[in-house]
């Protein structure tokens, strides 16, 4: 987390300088008065003894952090602009070692001032070559600049609003800025020329400097060049170094939901196994945890994975993910294990930090089933405000049963509703609460039926499922309307002991595995085996005429 942040601020860092120094070189189109008028002001800001160094210091972090960052990688597969960004950023270093050492140290050992007219002279008249040079790093550097804080800021919502504007301010400056470049070169050209001793005027302080000074103070330069090249090497020699020990101490393999497996190196993040494989995954960000989009869900094998550290536990926290919901690239296991990816692959920026899909558990539950019979024939009957007056009454009701048994609402279908229970309890006690609640809820209606007795013609009949198994259980649907509910198989057969209350005339149906964890003796009732469409095999249950005499 600390390297993160460290690299993220070292980069503002530099961005805050070079932004209005690319904004000062366009000011040479109006005049290099102004241009000049900027400097001093930028100098005043950015010069030493305090700020400058700062400036350099956050520069060599931010170089130096993005090499080891390079090195953590297990792979070099990546999205195209993150190769782009990383190969721009180490272009960088070669390219400016030439400006600082003509501007900064130049500045500081000789003791004059390196104005425009000094460094545009140099550029533009004695070595056109560095100005071609220093035109294209100055592209490069605007260009990686640009591409990190793009990929940082989209994930802002007012990045979005803005990005118009943004984007024809990146495009149009550096432009405008070789522009101004360009025009205050031949504006000191044709001054020397017209007066020969004009370069000679500016260039006093470095022939005063000596040649054989000035050829040992250029030579820092190849210095720099082999230091670069020593690190750019030292980085590929530690990633092989580190490839060769992790193939040592063990591999995981990472189960696909198209049934593929994968072989990694403990110590490799899931993203980055599938990146060696070539699976596309979501990563909105890079795979650097600012967002949420290459999220997968682990299921019980979070248990085994060492838990998230800050970066990945706030972000998480964000779209209030379930434990066995983890970031894929942050996570690095160490056994085998099974995932599946929250969302496409084809997840953009809206994605990044939203909950959508499903984020769950596996868990047993009892689940039940409601359905209130005859809503059709009674809206045939009633007023449709008549309807919703009743229907009201009669959720109402049923809401309350929930309340006072413990179970949790996690549906609503017309005429119906899916209720949990046991969220917060083991099975056992789940399948006696929901059982419990059944009977209150026939109660309840009995008491409504009181109530309607002059607004309904025929009382109001309703029918219930109870059964229990393993479901996944978590926030699911989409963003703008989720709810805590459940999904499986177990559920699916619940709905249709439900329906099966019809074809028994009966309020309420029981499964034997939901009458067992009760620990209840329905040995009294009628057993029955049903067939439940979509699954192999009966299911055993009890078809219950008379709720209210069940003995708890």
């Amino acid at each position: 987390m600390w390297e993160r942040r460290i690299r993220m601020w070292s980069g503002v860092i530099v961005a805050l300088y070079v932004i209005p120094h690319v904004i000062n070189h366009a000011l040479g189109l109006i005049s290099f008065e102004v241009m000049e008028a900027m400097r001093h002001s930028m100098k005043a800001v950015w010069g030493p003894p305090v700020v400058e160094p700062i400036l350099l210091l956050a520069f060599l972090c931010h170089f130096l952090l993005s090499l080891f960052a390079l090195y953590r990688r297990s792979t070099l597969r990546m999205p195209k602009w993150e190769a782009v960004q990383i190969g721009l950023g180490i272009l960088i270093f070669p390219m400016i070692l030439i400006h600082v050492i003509g501007t900064a140290v130049a500045g500081v050992i000789i003791d004059f001032d390196t104005g425009y007219e000094y460094l545009i002279s140099v550029l533009w008249i004695a070595k056109p070559i560095r100005g071609v040079q220093q035109s294209l790093m100055l592209l490069i550097v605007w260009a990686h600049l640009w591409v990190g804080l793009h990929f940082w800021l989209r994930l802002k919502a007012w990045y979005q609003d803005w990005f118009t504007i943004i984007y024809a301010f990146v495009v149009v400056t550096p432009i405008l800025s070789l522009l101004g470049f360009a025009r205050i070169g031949r504006q000191l050209e044709h001054q020397a020329a017209n007066n020969p001793k004009f370069l000679d005027h500016v260039f006093k302080p470095v022939n005063d400097y000596g040649a054989e000074s000035l050829n040992n103070l250029l030579g820092l330069e190849f210095i720099g060049w082999y230091v670069f090249g020593g690190l750019v090497i030292s980085v590929f020699v530690a990633r092989f170094i580190r490839r060769l020990y992790r193939n040592r101490h063990g591999i995981y393999r990472l189960f696909l939901e198209n049934k593929m497996t994968l072989r990694a190196p403990v110590g490799q993040t899931i993203l980055e196994t599938l990146r060696v494989a070539g699976v596309p995954h979501a990563a909105v960000c890079g795979g650097r945890g600012r967002c949420t989009t290459c999220r997968v869900h682990v299921g019980e094998a979070y248990h085994d994975l060492p838990l998230p550290e800050e970066l990945e536990l706030k972000a998480l926290q964000r779209v209030n993910a379930e434990p066995e919901v983890r970031l894929a690239c942050q996570t690095k296991p160490r056994r085998d294990l099974s995932i599946r990816p929250m969302l496409p692959p084809t997840a953009t920026t809206r994605d990044a930090n939203r909950p959508g899909g499903i984020q769950g558990r596996e868990q047993k539950v009892t689940v039940m089933f409601i359905d209130l019979r005859g809503s059709t024939k009674l809206g045939e009957e009633k007023l449709p405000y008549d309807v919703l007056f009743i229907l009201n009454q009669f959720f109402a009701e049923m809401s309350e049963a929930l309340q006072e048994t413990a179970g949790h609402y996690a549906q609503f279908s017309g005429d119906g509703l899916m209720a949990l229970y046991g969220l917060q309890s083991d099975v056992d006690e789940g399948c006696r609460d929901a059982i419990r609640g059944a009977i209150s809820m026939v109660e309840r209606l009995a008491v409504l039926n009181e109530r309607l007795e002059r607004e309904v013609k025929e009382p109001l009949r309703m029918g219930i499922g109870i059964h229990c198994g393993d479901a996944i259980v978590g926030t699911m649907g989409p963003p703008s309307a989720q709810n805590f509910s459940a999904i499986g198989d177990d559920v699916n057969v619940t709905a249709r002991l439900e329906s099966l209350t019809k074809e028994y005339n009966v309020p309420l149906i029981v499964s034997k595995a939901a009458a067992d964890c009760a620990g209840l003796d329905f040995s009294g009732l009628p057993q029955h085996q049903a067939d439940v469409r979509g699954r192999d095999g009966d299911i055993t249950i009890y078809t219950v005429a008379e709720p209210q005499n069940i003995i708890l």
